[in-house]
This record gives C-alpha cells, sequence and structure tokens, in this order.
C-alpha cells in the first residue's frame, strides 16, 4: 500500500537522482509551481540528479525555451527526455516510412526539425494523407474539440493500413483550469479502431532508456534502484515506473485531484480506492510536489 508523505525530503536521501514529469508536478501548463521548484532546487544542493522527463511531443530545446516563458529556473534541473526526442529518433529511423502526414497543430512543426545523433537518418517528407506510408501524431488538431471529430481521417488511415507514431502517449493535460486531449487519446482511438500505433513516451521503454543516456551524459552510473520517477499520471508515471523497475512518488493532486479528492494531501480513503481501480500501486504519494 502506498505511503503518503508530506515532503519530498523525507524519502529524498535514499536515491541518487530523479526522473521528474513536469506538467501537473512542476508546471501546470501555464506557470511554475514554485513549491515543486524549490523541492528540487534543495534536491540538488544534496548532489541529487534531477532529469525532466516529459511526454511533450516538443524537442529538448522547446521544452526549455517554454520552462523559462513558465518560469522554472534553470537551477531546478540538470537534464530533459521528451517524448518528441524519443519519437524523433524513431521517425528518422524510419518506423512509419520516409512520406509522413503529420496530424497536429502547426505549432508543432519543429518536430520536423533535422536530427543529428543518428547515423544516416532517412530522409522525411511530410505530405497529405492521400500520399503517407505513416502517421506521426503530435496531438489533436484541436486540443478541446470533440474526439470524434478525429473518426473521419483515422477511417482513412485504416483502410491504408498505415502505422501511426505517437510522440505524447498522455491521453489529457489541464492546462490551468482547461482540460485538453493529447496524442496519445488519437493513439487510442486509432488503436481501438483496429490499427497499429507506435509509442515513445511514458510509460513505454524509449523514454526510460533516452533519460538514462541523459544520466550517463552527466556522468554518473546510477542503478534504477537509486532512481526515483515522480509525477501525476498513475498510467504514465506510475506505470512506467513498475515496468521499469524504478519506485515512484505519485502526485495526486495532478489529473487526480478530483478521484483521491486532493486540496493539501489526498484522502486516504479515495487514494486507496482510485489506486485499486487503476490497478497500479506507487511506493509513495504527495498531494502537491514540494
Amino acid at each position: 500500500m502506498t505511503r503518503i508523505i508530506t515532503a519530498l525530503s523525507e524519502i529524498s536521501a535514499d536515491y541518487d537522482a530523479l526522473f521528474v514529469d513536469l506538467w501537473g508536478c512542476v508546471h501546470n501548463g501555464v506557470a511554475a509551481m514554485p513549491a515543486a521548484v524549490k523541492a528540487l532546487q534543495e534536491y540538488r544542493k544534496t548532489g541529487g540528479k534531477v532529469v525532466l522527463v516529459t511526454n511533450s511531443p516538443r524537442p529538448r530545446a522547446g521544452v526549455t525555451k517554454q520552462l523559462v516563458q513558465f518560469g522554472v529556473p534553470e537551477d531546478a534541473y540538470d537534464a530533459i527526455a521528451t517524448s518528441g526526442d524519443s519519437a524523433r529518433s524513431a521517425m528518422y529511423r524510419g518506423v512509419v516510412g520516409q512520406k509522413v502526414w503529420h496530424y497536429g497543430p502547426v505549432t508543432d512543426s519543429r518536430f520536423f526539425d533535422p536530427l543529428d545523433i543518428l547515423d544516416n537518418p532517412v530522409e522525411i517528407t511530410r505530405v497529405p494523407l492521400s500520399e503517407a506510408t505513416g502517421i506521426v501524431c503530435t496531438g489533436p488538431f484541436d486540443a478541446e474539440a470533440d474526439p470524434e471529430t478525429w473518426r473521419a481521417d483515422l477511417e482513412v488511415a485504416l483502410k491504408r493500413n498505415l502505422k501511426l507514431l505517437c510522440a505524447n502517449p498522455d491521453i489529457i493535460v489541464d492546462r490551468g483550469e482547461v482540460r485538453e486531449w493529447c496524442a496519445g487519446a488519437v493513439a487510442k482511438m486509432y488503436s481501438e479502431m483496429g490499427g497499429e500505433s507506435l509509442y515513445f513516451g511514458k510509460p513505454h521503454a524509449p523514454i526510460y532508456d533516452l533519460a538514462r543516456r541523459r544520466l550517463h551524459k552527466l556522468g554518473n552510473d546510477i542503478p534504477d534502484t537509486k532512481i526515483l520517477a515522480i509525477g501525476d499520471g498513475i498510467l504514465t508515471d506510475v506505470k512506467g515506473g513498475i515496468d521499469e523497475g524504478i519506485d515512484s512518488l505519485f502526485i495526486s493532486g495532478g489529473l487526480a485531484a478530483a478521484e483521491t479528492k486532493t486540496v493539501t494531501q489526498p484522502d486516504p480513503e479515495a487514494l486507496t480506492d482510485y489506486i485499486k481501480t487503476e490497478k497500479y500501486d506507487p511506493p509513495f504519494t504527495i498531494g502537491h510536489l514540494r
């Protein structure tokens, strides 16, 4: 059964590195969460390493710029691993062919910037759906629209037996007070229709491999038993941690705030019911990172 803690410092001495989710944990899609930032700064002062592990479809450079806009200071983290970078690497290895249809807003166009970390990457061309060998989904065209509006395009893709590369496995996020759909929701619908969706963010292995490589580049060979994953997604952060053999700290005041009756801290009975329903039990839970 999960242990409810009141501060990261209660358990942080047992871990040499943190894999920390961003949205709903360090920022709310609009601004930084001051208590979370302070907790990470204090952890780093003890010698701990912080890798931000996010399902953002953006390249690492784009997330870095976004963090500046949100007010997350550079001394709160050491490195960043994004679902976007993991998915981009796969795309430039040709997992959905060379002619791809971009399913997503034009603001995600940086996803297709050249990638210089691969030897002999394939040449990717963006084309209409009718000419595509595969789909790259960075999110719905309209994150607040009825999901049924996605179905017509996905039916065309299904008839053509196209694979869909999902750049962000998250289903939903809360941008301030507004709940938005993510690429994971599109990929989930496509899979339920009978299509094949490929995932590279949490809870899937590729992004954890990327996070470990980021950690290694910092000069640290840290075993999984000394890493703590932190995040508000029980089906992404907690499940991913369980699958990778990494302990997790569940932030109940994010996506599951209503279900866990979290204001400052979760209601113990509501938290227990939620964990039983979702079937993933994190070692630790806290209302908000602090």
